[in-house]
């Protein structure tokens, strides 16, 4: 496995066990797979680890995922105001908000998952020698 492929934010972009950093933490790798967005496996297949530690867990993730829009929202925005420009007397805002509002549409499994994975990720650490620290 590369140096880059074993990093914190490869990790968390591809969805994979924050323990191991190598098992995946879907059953399903399409997340607009319907039915499957947010079904994850049970443990990681490679290391074990337990994808839901308590009951309840993910309530958290509502938070991080609101971030995750609000931050997407500012990052378009800005990317909006530089490229286009922001007037309200020819509606451009208006343009940016409807455009926006769709794009956060189709990407919220994505950001469902992210949120997820990030969430796992704080609460379980990483552990270069799990093989020896079987759970």
């Amino acid at each position: 496995m590369g140096k880059l492929s074993n990093t914190y934010l490869a990790a968390v972009f591809n969805n994979k066990c924050p323990r191991c950093r190598e098992g995946k933490i879907y059953e399903s790798p399409n997340a607009y797979k319907y039915g499957q967005t947010i079904k994850m496996n049970e443990v990681c297949p490679v290391c074990k680890q337990p994808t839901e530690i308590e009951v309840g867990f993910y309530y958290g993730t509502g938070y991080v995922s609101y971030a995750l829009s609000v931050a997407f929202s500012v990052a378009t925005l800005v990317a909006w105001w530089v490229i286009i420009g922001l007037s309200l007397d020819d509606n451009r805002f208006f343009w940016w908000m409807g455009i926006n509002a769709v794009v956060m549409l189709a990407l919220q499994p994505l950001f469902m998952r992210l949120s997820r994975t990030l969430w796992l990720s704080w609460f379980v650490s990483y552990d270069k020698n799990w093989k020896e620290n079987q759970l």
